[in-house]
C-alpha cells in the first residue's frame, strides 16, 4: 500500500472522529465543513511525520484538536454555544425525560468550558484513558487527572446551580 492509499484509508476509517472534533469546535455546518477540510489538509501535511509510535486514531485526535484550536485562534472567532448533537450519550431504549434533561444540562455546561477543557471532556466521553488524553493533548498524565477533577467540579456546580434557578 502506498502513502496515498494509507492516507485515504486513515481518513475513511476515522471520518466519525474528525466529524466529532468539528462538531465540538464549530457553531454551524459551514464552519464545520471548513474545519473538516482543514483537519484533513493538516493531517496530509504531517502524514510523513507520523512515526506510528502511537495508534493512528490517537495521532489523528492530536492533529485534529490542535488544528481546530489553531483554526479558531487564527480566525479570531468568539466561541460561544457549540451544538453537540453529534455527541449523544447512549441511554436506555426507554425514553427517560429526567435523564434526557440531565444530559441537556451537562452539554450546556460543557459548552461553557475553555477550548482545552472541552477537548479533554470530549476525549473522556469518547472513553479515552488519562494516558491517551495526555498523549493526544500534550500534557502530563497527572495534569489530565487534575484538570478532570476540576472540570467535573465545574460541571457539577453548573448543573446544581441550574437546578436552583
Amino acid at each position: 500500500m502506498n502513502k496515498d492509499q494509507e492516507f485515504v484509508q486513515l481518513i475513511q476509517e476515522n471520518q466519525g472522529l474528525i466529524y466529532k472534533i468539528t462538531t465540538i469546535y464549530t457553531r454551524d455546518r459551514e464552519e464545520q465543513n471548513d474545519l473538516y477540510q482543514e483537519i484533513v489538509y493538516q493531517t496530509w501535511k504531517s502524514f510523513d511525520q507520523f512515526k506510528k509510535a502511537s495508534k493512528p486514531s490517537t495521532w489523528l485526535y492530536r492533529v485534529g484538536m490542535n488544528t481546530a484550536i489553531t483554526h479558531l485562534n487564527q480566525s479570531k472567532k468568539k466561541v460561544t454555544a457549540v451544538p453537540l448533537e453529534g455527541l449523544r450519550v447512549e441511554i436506555a431504549d426507554e425514553k427517560d425525560p429526567i435523564k434526557e434533561e440531565k444530559i441537556i444540562q451537562l452539554y450546556a455546561e460543557i459548552r461553557k468550558l475553555n477550548l482545552l477543557d472541552r477537548g479533554i471532556v470530549f476525549l473522556y466521553l469518547e472513553g479515552k484513558s488519562h494516558e491517551e488524553i495526555s498523549e493526544i493533548v500534550g500534557i502530563s498524565i497527572s495534569n489530565v487527572g487534575t484538570r478532570m477533577s476540576r472540570i467535573k467540579q465545574k460541571l457539577k456546580q453548573g448543573v446544581h446551580s441550574n437546578k436552583a434557578n
